[in-house]
């Protein structure tokens, strides 16, 4: 089996290639800039924009499962071209956001179901089996703090008690190991959460325990929020996320055991992932 591993610049992808290079299986690490990889001995590298439909075929030649990214503008494309090259499986890493009553009106989410419903209808024809991987809040976002807090003010939150499930990239990346060695996951989907439900305050008070220092925060408003990501965040996606954040305000989320269930193991904590990611943020 060859897998096909796109995005591997990416925290999850990384975790991937290990986990399939130790299990003695054929990847391919897959990048829109594969010569700024470093992938794990033995694994070849490719490139693979998901922007660029004409990058598709070589990627996907010779190719028999591949592990991908939810980029909505050529989903179609990809999977047709999957479906060209023979490929058997697809595993999409989507978003638990899809299942919010909202989520043809989100801007995350709307992207993540154009992809999925794409790979989908390419599985309804038997071109190939697609398996939809749907995680919660990726605890790697608590990596926008680091900066913040190293200056002493830590992050402005505009709903500083919003609820989010915060899931170890490590434990997505197991996840996709399972589903894509275990035949009997193929053709499934899976809403994958951390084991605890956390606002951002008690999560910056877990970096706080972590780093033996205070943790704190101020308080800002949307539109300020906003105004401060513009540069690296279409509006769309802030107000997505806003609205997001607004609907989890004082309201734990709700949690799953898929993690244990995939891999055998409970999902990691919130604690365990600060520990993990504990040179990135300032010490005592």
């Amino acid at each position: 089996m060859t897998v096909l591993v796109t995005g591997s610049r990416g925290r999850v992808a990384s975790v991937l290639l290990e986990l399939l290079g130790t299990a003695g299986i054929e990847a391919r690490a897959a990048s829109k800039h594969p010569g700024e990889l470093s992938p794990p001995p033995g694994v070849g590298t490719v490139r693979c924009d998901l922007g660029d439909p004409a990058t598709f075929d070589a990627a996907l030649d010779g190719v028999d499962s591949v592990f991908l990214y939810a980029e909505p503008r050529h989903a179609e494309t990809f999977a047709d071209r999957a479906r060209a090259a023979g490929v058997g499986h697809v595993v999409l890493l989507s978003s638990s956001s899809v299942l919010a009553p909202d989520a043809e009106r989100n801007a995350v989410a709307a992207s993540h179901l154009t992809a999925e419903r794409a790979l989908s209808a390419a599985a309804a024809t038997g071109a190939f089996e697609t398996t939809l991987l749907r995680p919660g809040t990726f605890a790697t976002n608590a990596l926008q703090w680091a900066r913040p807090l190293r200056a002493g003010h830590g992050p402005a939150l505009p709903v500083p008690h919003a609820y989010g499930d915060p899931i170890h990239e490590r434990d997505l990346a197991e996840a996709a190991f399972a589903v894509l060695t275990e035949p009997r996951l193929r053709g499934t989907a899976h809403h994958l959460t951390g084991p605890e439900s956390l606002t951002f305050v008690e999560q910056l008070a877990v970096l706080a325990g972590v780093m033996g220092r205070p943790a704190p925060h101020t308080v800002t408003t949307p539109e300020r929020w906003k105004e401060s990501v513009a540069a690296f965040m279409p509006g769309v996606f802030a107000d997505a996320l806003l609205s997001h954040w607004s609907t989890h305000d004082g309201r734990p989320a709700p949690l799953t055991r898929t993690v244990e269930e995939l891999t055998g193991h409970p999902a990691r904590t919130f604690a365990e992932w600060a520990t993990d990611h504990r040179e990135a943020f300032p010490s005592e």
